[in-house]
């Protein structure tokens, strides 16, 4: 299927490595220009270099810069960046890395500032930044908003107290959003993956193993069991479902809230 991307300019949060790379390769994969960010250079012009391989018969445009969306003075460069170096921003796909694990007795006041900073900060803060940039997009079919969070804001995971809490306002704000800058074309929705084979998952079975009899492999294990396709997910099917919201086949869709999870979140509107 042709997205009619090719052209478009896109810039991923967070996409080094784990989801947000395969977001961007997504992206690249179907002629969009895009713009990958992190925070450590060698592992972004790693990241950079390998999907110009990968797309090496098409020709993918990828530029990088170095920030931390947690750092509002590094959002305000990345956006500034995206447009200087293409000339026009037309998708934004926010991404960052998830808050500490805890239970609600273990979580200090610090923690939960950081799970704000990490959280629902760098969003708003991104958003921000693109709006003017993303309303300028409109006379190329309009601008995009993806937001990448978790299937916590559908069905709390345990021992995730700070996303079960707070990640359900980064879907607010993009419910509240979808209404405002319909007039203008934007389109803003979210994607929630549940387990998928990152870094990320891999930290937190570890911290679920810590002080049991249990390897994080065998908790990997029992986890996947919970899914009902019975594996972790790989990041591609997650860049493909971002690919297609950003596309000009998603037109008529916004305001979503949609899970790519394997089948387990366990609700009528999951």
């Amino acid at each position: 299927m042709e997205l009619g991307l090719t052209g478009k300019v896109a810039l991923v949060a967070a996409s080094s490595k784990g989801l947000g790379r395969a977001c961007a390769e997504a992206l690249a994969r179907e002629g969009t220009k895009v713009v990958i960010s992190g925070r450590r250079p060698e592992e972004l012009a790693r990241a950079a270099q390998e999907i110009r391989q990968v797309m090496s018969v098409h020709g993918a445009d990828v530029h990088t810069v170095t920030g931390d969306v947690t750092h509002p003075e590094d959002v305000q460069r990345l956006v500034r960046a995206a447009v200087a170096r293409f000339g026009h921003l037309d998708i934004l796909v926010t991404n960052g890395g998830g808050p500490s694990p805890g239970k609600f007795a273990d979580l200090s006041e610090s923690d939960w500032q950081m799970g704000l900073d990490t959280t629902l900060w760098p969003v708003l803060r991104l958003v921000r930044a693109a709006i003017p940039y993303l309303v300028a997009a409109k006379e190329r079919g309009g601008g995009r908003i993806i937001n990448i969070v978790s299937t916590s804001v559908k069905q709390p995971i345990p021992g995730l107290f700070l996303s079960n809490a707070l990640r359900p306002a980064v879907i607010g704000l993009a419910k509240s959003l979808s209404l405002e800058l319909a007039p203008d074309g934007i389109l803003v929705n979210n994607v929630c993956p549940g387990s998928f084979d990152t870094d990320r998952i891999q930290q937190l079975y570890t911290s679920r193993a810590a002080g049991t009899a249990l390897t994080p492999e065998q908790v990997a294990a029992e986890a996947a069991k919970a899914i009902p396709l019975g594996r972790l997910g790989d990041p591609r099917e997650l860049g493909h479902l971002v690919a297609f919201l950003a596309s000009d086949k998603a037109t008529y869709l916004t305001g979503q809230t949609i899970s790519v999870d394997g089948g387990i979140v366990n609700g009528l509107f999951g």
